[in-house]
């Protein structure tokens, strides 16, 4: 027999409200020997930042700004289809594009400079959950890199893409300079930095 439920109270919405968003906290400062989840955003924790293949590169430019961030996921109805960076946007490949083709800076599309899927190097989270920081910026300096993508996979074999690992957050988190076009290059580099 079905019980008798009671509607809940209602109110009226009050003016200024806003909304709850995934928020993850990472440490202020970290050290070499840390723990790798404490410099990886977390997909879990926090909405990835996406853009759509068939946009210009000026708009992939703004939302990054507006967003804060140096990278975005390109999917395409909800599948990643490749990655677009910061570099992407700044480096030769645009005036290349407009050399080629005969187009203007406003006509280069995402598509046109992003890194697509199946050139996209990841990293199992299984892996990261076993090493230090200082592993990570070992992998990103070897991949001459400033991120890193994370993916899960289920028990049928399936990636879905966790979390990710910026240069530039780990630096900051670090408390040491990394500029965003080059990745220290060695351990020695970065403790010499982490000792000043």
């Amino acid at each position: 027999m079905m019980r008798d439920y009671l509607p809940l109270a209602d109110t009226i919405l009050q003016e200024n409200v806003t909304y709850l968003r995934p928020l993850q906290v990472l440490p202020a400062r970290v050290k070499l020997d840390d723990v790798a989840l404490n410099v990886m955003t977390d997909f879990k924790k926090v909405t990835a930042a996406t853009i759509d293949a068939n946009v210009t590169m000026e708009t992939a430019n703004a939302v990054m700004i507006k967003r804060g961030v140096r990278l975005l996921l390109v999917v395409e109805r909800e599948v990643v289809t490749g990655i677009i960076t910061a570099a992407d946007i700044l480096c030769e490949k645009p005036l290349k594009l407009i050399q080629e083709r005969g187009i203007t800076h406003s006509e280069i599309m995402v598509s046109d400079i992003m890194t697509p899927r199946d050139r996209l190097e990841v990293i199992n989270i299984k892996d990261v959950m076993e090493v230090k920081v200082g592993h990570v910026v070992a992998t990103l300096k070897k991949a001459g890199r400033q991120h890193a993508v994370v993916v899960e996979v289920d028990e049928a074999g399936k990636q879905i893409l966790r979390g990710l690992f910026s240069a530039t957050q780990i630096a900051r988190q670090l408390g040491v300079q990394i500029r965003t076009t080059e990745v220290a290059r060695t351990f020695a580099e970065i403790e010499a930095i982490l000792n000043h």
